[in-house]
């Protein structure tokens, strides 16, 4: 209940502030701090969270009431605090971070539906055998992390493993204790690892006690879900990173799984990192937090260095299975000796490698992280390539070279029979993607008379969860014998059968405009190798590469991750990259050039102007206007400035300072602000 006369409403609306209402004496018993109201705003009406009482009458009788209040649970305090820092560290409007956290829908005993839980819940049954008996590292992981929850203390734990050590296990059984001291466990994945294999995994263990949230869940059904947990029902949410939101104020533990994964980072909206944000949710929450990796962020290996993480390591695969062995393919040597037979992709090792796996009955996964047909077409006659006209990128092939598709808006049409700029000359696909591949290699199969079963798992032919689902299944029971993917099969999956896996151009993101993408490089690298011989049977690893020297390259063969963090942190110090400084990117955007260019030159003025009147400030490096690597994306053009800083602190100060006011930008333009960014394109 609220005492004063006036309360502080987040509006979900882009306000940089919360707004005051007043409160009618009939709802003053109704409401509390953390109550959902609906509110007038301007000319319509508004949804808000009540978030502070206020004092302040002095616009008297301009104050508007609160129309309504809505029936669902108020936000807790430790919620509201963890949603107040996360709009203060994004910069983003409280409103609409505070809006995040309330159901996607109406409960489910209010509806008529007789529907209760997802297929996927109702499938796995509970195990009937004890769980397994950790090793001697899992062990340590379990009752080091079982200690710190027992205490109800914040601790930050990177449990650091080899491919295939048992992380999940250590979760299940770290977990046993939260449920027993009546609390309860959030575990976070990325959405492309939410499998069913991880699913089950959690419900054999723990029935219905298990929920969760994910994209490819029907509304009702995430609904019916998020209530579950909100109302005690369910003591264990397992989800992708949205399912942070839900207002948990019993937590016990907090698992953070594949946390170097770039999609915690969301890139639209509010630009959360969801590992970052769990991290703080634990601390409020005076509970431990879990990061779990093969292949750990460099951010958060150099905070285990500084003593400010606790490292448990799982240093050998479960039953001490042996890692798979690496063969480097040099395809510039391969260029001049192939095989005039096979395509240019294909080394002769790598297809005499897959013809003993199918020939031996087990499997193989080929990895290309470039989806489509063909990279681009191009005309001969005058070299022009076709480009969206929405975008600054050229148009993907696929359909068989029939078509042609923007990767970034969607846009698609046929290939045209002239080239659209010389009139003359006719387009011919260039580069590769996984579906030139699958149609190569059939073709090599099918002229040698050797049955074999392949399947493709990329975004254009994987696009629901059903799918995806099925595609699993028919790997699982070997009713395929090679998948070609990009990474929607590098991570999270364990296929007993597969033995071989072949990167067929391993260093094809190491030349982005990126300071991470040797890092990112690395962790694809490991993390599709590790899908190799996870059971009986040994695995192998064929690596063709342009660039066998390069220290991503080099140290992924060797499983080698401590030596490649130590070269790379080296580079990201003597640059004061991350984890050393901190960034932020300040993006301008818009439909007219030069109101966009303007805009950027406007915001570099009043940035150089901020750090030349405020000492603090000082230490701040701007990089930038200039355009994005994308400079254009579904028709508006943009612009970029890149802050630099080693105080956190102070550049947040620093952009709160920047985004207060921002009426001195030119109409049509909009400003975003993304703190800690993964993609600088």
């Amino acid at each position: 209940m609220i005492d004063s006369e006036f309360v502080v409403v987040a509006v979900d609306a882009p306000l940089p502030q919360a707004l005051t209402y007043r409160l009618p004496k009939d709802l003053a018993t109704l409401v509390s701090l953390g109550s959902r109201v609906v509110v007038p705003l301007g000319k319509r009406k508004s949804h808000g969270v009540v978030i502070g009482e206020s004092e302040d009458a002095s616009l008297g009788a301009k104050i508007k009431s609160i129309g309504e209040i809505s029936d669902e649970p108020a936000l807790g305090d430790k919620t509201r605090k963890w949603l107040k820092w996360l709009a203060q560290y994004y910069i983003h409007p409280p409103g609409q971070v505070y809006s995040l956290a309330f159901s996607p829908g109406l409960e489910g005993r209010k509806r008529k539906s007789k529907k209760t839980s997802p297929t996927f819940l109702k499938e796995g049954a509970i195990e009937s055998a004890p769980p397994p008996t950790p090793n001697a590292d899992q062990k340590n992981a379990i009752e080091t992390i079982r200690k710190s929850a027992q205490e109800e203390k914040f601790d930050v734990f990177l449990l650091y493993g080899v491919t295939g050590s048992g992380k999940t296990e250590v979760y299940l059984q770290s977990i046993d204790h939260v449920l027993k001291a009546g609390k309860q466990a959030l575990v976070l994945v990325p959405e492309i690892s939410l499998t069913p294999q991880l699913i089950k995994r959690f419900v054999g263990r723990y029935g219905d006690n298990v929920a969760v949230l994910h994209s490819h869940l029907t509304e009702r059904e995430r609904s019916d879900q998020w209530w579950s947990v909100v109302r005690g029902n369910k003591q264990i949410l397992v989800g992708a990173r949205s399912a942070l939101f839900c207002p948990l104020e019993n937590l016990g533990l907090i698992v953070v799984d594949e946390e170097h994964e770039t999609s915690f980072k969301q890139d639209e909206q509010l630009k959360y990192n969801a590992r970052d944000a769990a991290i703080m949710r634990a601390q409020i929450s005076n509970c431990p937090v879990v990061l779990g990796s093969a292949t750990p962020s460099l951010e958060s290996w150099q905070n285990t260095l500084t003593k400010k993480y606790k490292l448990l390591e799982l240093s050998t695969r479960v039953e001490n299975r042996p890692l798979p062995e690496f063969n480097i393919v040099d395809m510039r040597k391969e260029k001049s000796e192939r095989d005039p037979n096979l395509p240019s992709w294909l080394s002769k090792q790598l297809f005499s490698e897959l013809l003993e796996v199918v020939a031996k009955k087990e499997q193989a996964a080929l990895f290309l992280n470039r989806r489509g047909f063909a990279q681009f077409i191009l005309c001969p006659s005058c070299g022009y390539s076709e480009h969206c006209p929405q975008c600054s990128v050229t148009f993907t092939v696929h359909g068989r070279g029939t078509k042609i598709i923007c990767h970034y808006c969607g846009l698609e049409k046929p290939i045209p029979k002239h080239c659209s700029s010389c009139k003359e000359g006719c387009y011919v696909s260039v580069g590769l993607g996984t579906e030139k591949i699958v149609d190569e290699l059939q073709t090599l199969f099918d002229k040698r008379g050797i049955p074999v079963r392949i399947a493709r798992a990329d975004r254009d032919e994987i696009n629901s969860r059903e799918k995806l689902e099925g595609l699993l299944e028919k790997i699982i029971t070997h009713e395929i014998d090679i998948i070609v993917g990009t990474q929607m099969i590098a991570k999270g999956h364990d296929f007993p059968n597969l033995t071989l896996v072949g990167i067929v151009l391993a260093d094809i993101g190491l030349n982005l405009p990126d300071f991470r993408s040797s890092e990112r490089t690395f962790q694809l690298l490991t993390q599709v190798a590790g899908r190799a011989g996870r059971h009986q049977k040994a695995g192998r690893v064929i690596l063709q590469t342009f660039v066998p020297d390069h220290p991503a390259i080099v140290h992924s063969t060797k499983h080698d991750f401590k030596s490649f963090a130590e070269s790379e942190l080296i580079f990201r110090k003597e640059l004061n990259y991350p984890p050393f400084g901190k960034l932020a990117s300040v993006r301008l955007q818009g439909l007219n050039l030069p109101k966009v260019e303007q805009a950027a030159d406007i915001t570099r003025a009043r940035i150089d102007q901020l750090i030349l009147s405020n000492p603090e400030y000082q230490s701040t490096d701007v990089m930038g206007p200039c355009e994005s690597a994308i400079a254009k994306l579904r028709n508006n053009y943009r612009f970029q400035l890149l802050l630099k800083t080693q105080s956190a602190k102070v550049l947040n100060v620093f952009l709160q300072h920047l985004t207060n006011d921002i009426g001195w930008l030119p109409t049509g333009v909009k400003l975003t602000i993304d703190v800690d960014p993964l993609q600088l394109m």
